[in-house]
């Protein structure tokens, strides 16, 4: 099977360290995007006894046995499963978060050196090769890098791990070697498509790669920089595309996301966007959750823009988009009981007319509405409610976005009120599992009512607007 033939994400991530964020937590986000406008997902926990102990990848066709000691885990997997589970995301019972994946690019000078292994690894297999058996998020780094000098991998991706100290970016680079960098606490990072490391440090405790990977640049002549050739190394430059189609494709998000978040940039096409951006401000969910949902607002690149002109409407890929599948910002929390910590706040279907949920991560089972979607139209299932909504919405934007941003600010201050109250009785509760997996169904219930109320809304008010309509007072 051709790498090209193999299904590809189109995702957008954010990285918030833990000085940079409003409560002390860290974060690490993304949208799962996709080629395909619909691709329905579940959220779902495996318990050790579920967890396989002996792998083999449907697209691949890699097979490896994997420990005896796997941990719990959250997960994010596709309903279909014809083309494997994919598991996109979650948190292990240590509190680990893990994102996987952010489709990168690369060029022909590495691929011509470390070509990709047709039957490596890929998107489809990483949280489920990784994520039961790391204890930290550096040994995330480290178990995720052994695995690809051994395996390989047929594609370029970017992960995230964090835990409630640390925040990591992994990027592939060509079949079998990588690199990664810690983001700084009081740092942030908005990374689209592309290779995103740029200043790369060797014999650095804060950047980790491949053991050959320097030798591998300077025998091979792979920088590009004269500047301080023997002590400054942008692996963008050395690894990375700088394409046009970045320019239009991927660093108008990076640029936005930055603008959003405090570092203001004036082009949106510019190719030397930083990876690392030092926050301006504490970053809370919420601004998560709009940089991940956004479409150039307040700009003339917005495709639901009505003074803007078409051709500038179309100019620029947006984060939010049809294809986002699933968005999650994985919330590693401090000054709180471990059983606390980890929070997986999760909405499904394109972002525009959606919200996360809070979904605490050291339960044993997840609400139905958000578990059991299958490949056919079901309203009563989280993934397919939204979906309904974001069409309905997305056909009449300027119509419905006010009650988009009420519904919004309702649904967030409930979740958080519930949030509250779970986290002040928590140490009452005499099974802390029973109580977490309990108030997540409490969450899923107010999520899917006012999931339902707005759509609701939706048609009432569409109702009156429709175009096929006659009035004798006209």
């Amino acid at each position: 099977m051709k790498i090209e033939n193999r299904r590809k994400g189109s995702c957008t991530t954010v990285l918030v360290g833990k000085k940079a964020s409003i409560d002390g937590s860290t974060m690490i986000a993304r949208n799962d995007d996709g080629h395909e406008a619909l691709d329905p997902q579940r959220f779902i926990v495996i318990e050790p006894e579920n967890q396989v102990r002996h792998y083999k990848a449907v697209l691949s066709g890699l097979e490896l046995d994997l420990p005896d000691n796997p941990l719990r885990y959250t997960s994010t997997p596709n309903a279909v499963l014809k083309e494997g589970i994919w598991p996109a995301a979650g948190i292990n019972s240590e509190n680990v978060a893990m994102s996987a994946t952010e489709t990168i690019t690369t060029n022909p000078r590495i691929l011509g050196l470390d070509p990709y292994v047709e039957n490596g690894m890929g998107e489809e297999d990483l949280v489920t090769l990784v994520l039961p058996y790391i204890k930290s998020a550096r040994e995330g780094v480290e178990r995720l890098g052994q695995l690809l000098t051994t395996y390989g991998t047929y594609e370029p991706n970017g992960i995230a791990f964090a835990d409630n100290e640390e925040v990591w970016w992994l990027e592939t680079i060509g079949g079998h070697h990588w690199a990664a960098v810690r983001i700084p606490d009081d740092s942030y990072v908005v990374a689209p498509n592309r290779m995103n490391i740029d200043e790369f440090k060797f014999d650095n405790d804060d950047y980790m790669c491949s053991d050959d990977l320097k030798q591998l640049i300077d025998e091979n002549h792979l920088n590009p920089d004269f500047e301080g050739y023997e002590s400054h190394y942008n692996l963008r430059h050395i690894f990375g595309s700088s394409s046009i189609k970045d320019s239009v494709y991927n660093n108008p998000r990076t640029w936005y996301g930055q603008n959003f978040l405090g570092n203001v940039s004036e082009d949106p096409q510019n190719q030397e966007l930083p990876f690392i951006c030092e926050a301006s401000r504490k970053i809370t969910v919420e601004d998560v959750k709009f940089v991940l949902s956004s479409h150039f607002e307040n700009t003339k690149y917005d495709p639901y823009g009505t003074t803007n002109r078409p051709e500038e409407r179309k100019l620029f890929r947006p984060i939010g988009i049809n294809r986002n599948h699933s968005v999650h910002i994985l919330q590693v929390r401090n000054n709180v009981p471990f059983e606390l910590t980890g929070v997986q706040w999760l909405a499904f279907g394109a972002n525009t007319f959606n919200h996360v949920v809070p979904f605490y991560t050291a339960i044993n089972d997840t609400p139905a509405s958000y578990r059991d979607a299958k490949g056919e139209y079901d309203p009563t299932n989280m993934y397919w409610l939204s979906a309904t909504t974001a069409v309905l919405g997305d056909a009449n934007y300027d119509l419905f976005v006010d009650l988009r941003n009420t519904f919004e600010l309702n649904t967030m201050a409930k979740f958080h009120e519930i949030q509250n109250e779970t986290d002040k009785n928590f140490e009452l509760a005499e099974d802390k599992i029973a109580y977490l997996t309990q108030a997540n169904e409490k969450l899923a219930e107010a999520a899917f009512k006012a999931q339902t109320e707005l759509l609701g809304r939706m048609v009432v008010l569409g109702s009156a607007n429709m175009k096929l309509r006659f009035d004798f007072n006209d």
